[in-house]
């Protein structure tokens, strides 16, 4: 895509600082910007590059500090980071290709296929499917019984979806994901033996959420696990029987929740959270990564430690724990000063 710099400020409602006529090509980081190439800076840590880069152009929130006096060609807009996400998308070239039914696949008779669906060599769709249109199935994707799923998704090679999962419209699966697995559920007998629970429910998953790669979602032993619209889990996440996350919630790689845990709408947890099962966690609730939940969270609460504390008491405490050597021989020196004046 080719386009000057003042017709990228019309995209972006920016305002052009220098030259607008500037033809431009291509998304650069701003490290590695040549000529012709479009960058952005939104975090004050790569303010330094802006009077290096070799970019055309750069993006850059208008409220940063920088020195006027040594800058080439700038976009002002209010957030560069999700003004560059809106560019990124609009010049990436379509990397899912549909490329219809491989003969190599197989697809039990009883399955609905919408309209341009492809599915990919050796994927297997087992009776009573529903699949929606413009689906696309890559290769070694197994799709068991009763499984729905709705348009525009797209599910990549070695996604294993089990039955009776409803999938919604506009879902990216990524490779090996797991979808529909057997909860965790064990019941010891009397001899200390663990007996297996029948897992019976199934996972409901809404529009527009994309799993990473090697993330498991168990079905529920009765009823419904649910991933609800607009959520992205990141890879190598577990999501156990009966949870439920709100929506747009966001997690990041090797958090793991717990059975019967509720997460709210619009949170975000961190990469290698635990969060125990029975907890209801609130909207709007950021868990700093490796922090460790085991009890019920408010609405708009922000969390760091093991166990999870807010963050500004974390921090507070953090600067004590740092000293701690130094509190504890101040403590004995004291205690040894008393003795001596008794």
């Amino acid at each position: 895509m080719k386009l000057t710099i003042a017709e990228l400020a019309k995209i972006l409602k920016g305002e052009v600082i220098g030259e607008g006529n500037t033809s431009l090509i291509n998304l650069a980081k701003i490290e590695e910007a040549k000529s012709g190439d479009i960058t952005f800076v939104s975090n004050p840590r790569y303010l330094p590059w802006l009077y290096k880069t070799s970019a055309s152009v750069v993006i850059i929130d208008k409220g940063l500090i920088y020195d006027k006096t040594k800058i080439k060609n700038l976009i002002l807009v209010d957030d560069a980071y999700l003004s560059f996400n809106k560019l990124l998308n609009r010049f990436s070239k379509n990397k899912i290709s549909h490329f219809g039914i491989h003969i190599d696949s197989r697809i039990h008779e009883s399955v609905q296929l919408g309209d341009n669906v492809s599915v990919g060599q050796f994927s297997v769709i087992a009776p009573n499917c529903k699949i929606g249109h413009n689906v696309v199935i890559m290769n070694n994707v197994s799709i068991q019984e009763n499984v729905t799923i709705g348009d525009d998704c797209v599910l990549y090679s070695g996604v294993r979806i089990y039955d009776d999962t409803f999938i919604g419209n506009h879902c990216i699966f990524h490779s090996n994901c797991v979808v529909g697995s057997d909860g965790f559920g064990f019941a010891p007998n009397e001899l200390g033996e663990y007996i297996k629970t029948p897992q019976l429910g199934n996972v409901r998953i809404g529009n527009k959420v994309e799993i990473g790669s090697n993330s498991s979602v168990d079905r529920a032993t009765l009823g419904s696990t649910i991933i609800s619209d607009g959520v992205k889990i990141d890879n190598l996440v577990q999501i156990a029987h009966n949870v439920n996350i709100g929506k747009n919630t966001v997690i990041a790689g090797q958090c793991g929740i717990a059975g019967s845990t509720k997460v709210g709408e619009n949170c975000q947890i961190g990469g290698q959270v635990g969060i125990i099962g029975h907890l209801v966690i609130g909207n709007n609730v950021r868990i700093n990564g490796q922090t460790g939940v085991f009890s019920n969270i408010k609405d708009n609460a922000i969390l760091r430690g093991t166990p999870a504390i807010d963050e500004r008491i974390f921090k507070r405490s953090y600067v004590h724990f740092r000293n701690l050597e130094k509190i504890v021989s101040d403590i004995n020196d004291l205690k040894k000063s008393n003795d001596n004046n008794n």
